[in-house]
């Protein structure tokens, strides 16, 4: 059973609860003072309290999208990572292979026609050998007949870190959000393309063009979208694409539309924070690269580098969010350049979390549709 299978959490729940009732039956003859009778006082209250923990940890995963598999959560994936080496002309060349197909969840109709369509995706980058699954969401009008020498406008979707990109299918909602909004007339129907950024698991990489490690900006700069418009009916002129992410997503949403406006016309950063965090998750991401590491602190490329030509839009809370006030200075900043065009979602109050980024998804996709062209 799956990490995060309702079975795994009925049986964390029923076990907790089951143990429970036992400590409170058995207490009374445990109640002696011999060492047996302690031993298993101490063992009921450690079991019931690991259960417990157990039960909430995975009742929060299946919340939050943190690990989407035991392996994913012990850092053993085997099946993503980064890919050295190819057979020229063999399946692995394929820069995009889709694995299964689904429909919109919650859409009422399984007709592509309808409904849409939801494709896993595998992606591999050409230039930086970078493997790593996707969901690529069609829009209902890309199977209808009107539309079929239409081209669309699409968006990159990241999660935060570690994140799984099934969370922003069935956690986030973005698929069944940007039908129901284009259904409305508030956006244009869009080509969704679902990953988390972590596309070297366990390690977090920042978006960064690592010295000697994952090319992950360059990835997501030129990559992913060559081996996207290569498959789908993607606008091909600069401003056909724009890219959106929370919390380290966002923070790499920003950065790749300031750093390639040529390839994102837009980025839309919820709950980001704006400059790379060195931590035991992300290793030494700059080995000493004062340049690279200027590069990736966004206040500092505000300040010292041209003014990108693209759109950026930023999220934050009064109350609940840390990156408030740094929020407040990047607008300032941007507007300081009277190149960058800067919008913003303030909140009244919002953690860091799912719940609120589903209440800045609608204003998101309908800003950033706005914003693309399907040329």
């Amino acid at each position: 059973m799956g990490l995060t299978s309702n079975k795994v959490l009925a049986l964390a729940v029923c076990t907790a609860v089951l143990l429970f009732a036992g400590t409170v039956w058995l207490w009374p003859r445990l109640a002696r003072r011999t060492w047996r009778a302690v031993s298993g006082r101490v063992a009921l209250l450690l079991a019931v309290q690991l259960t417990l923990f157990a039960s909430a940890g995975l009742a929060a995963n299946q919340a939050f999208g943190f690990y989407a598999s035991w392996a994913d959560l012990l850092g053993q994936e085997t099946d993503e990572g980064v890919v050295v080496d190819h057979t020229p002309g063999g399946p692995a060349d394929d820069p995009l292979r889709v694995v299964d197909t689904g429909s919109v969840p919650g859409a009422g109709s399984p007709g592509a026609r309808t409904g849409g369509r939801i494709h896993e995706v595998e992606l591999l980058g050409r230039t930086t050998h970078i493997a790593t699954r996707a969901y690529v969401y069609l829009p209902p009008e890309y199977f209808q007949a009107r539309y079929r020498t239409r081209t669309f406008p699409a968006a990159v979707v990241l999660t935060g870190y570690p994140g799984t990109a099934k969370a922003l299918v069935d956690k986030l909602d973005y698929p069944h959000t940007a039908r129901g909004l284009a259904k409305e007339g508030r956006m244009r129907p869009m080509i969704l393309v679902m990953l988390r950024p972590t596309v070297a698991p366990p390690r977090d990489t920042e978006c960064v063009d690592i010295p000697g490690g994952p090319q992950t900006e360059s990835f997501f700069a030129k990559d992913l979208p060559d081996a996207v418009a290569g498959h789908y009916r993607v606008g091909g002129k600069p401003g056909s694409w724009g890219i959106i992410g929370d919390s380290t997503g966002g923070y790499c949403a920003l950065k790749l539309a300031m750093h390639h406006p040529r390839v994102y016309a837009a980025g839309a950063g919820l709950s980001a924070y704006y400059r790379a965090p060195i931590d035991p998750t992300t290793g030494d991401l700059f080995h000493g690269d004062k340049t690279l590491r200027n590069r990736a602190d966004l206040f500092w490329y505000l300040k010292n580098m041209p003014a990108p030509d693209t759109s950026l839009l930023v999220s934050s809370s009064k109350i609940g969010e840390s990156n408030y006030k740094d929020t407040l200075k990047f607008i300032e900043g941007a507007k300081a350049t009277n190149r960058t065009r800067i919008s913003s979602i303030i909140l009244e109050s919002g953690g860091h979390n799912f719940n609120t980024w589903r209440r800045e998804i609608p204003a998101t996709l309908e800003w950033i549709s706005g914003r693309l062209s399907d040329r």
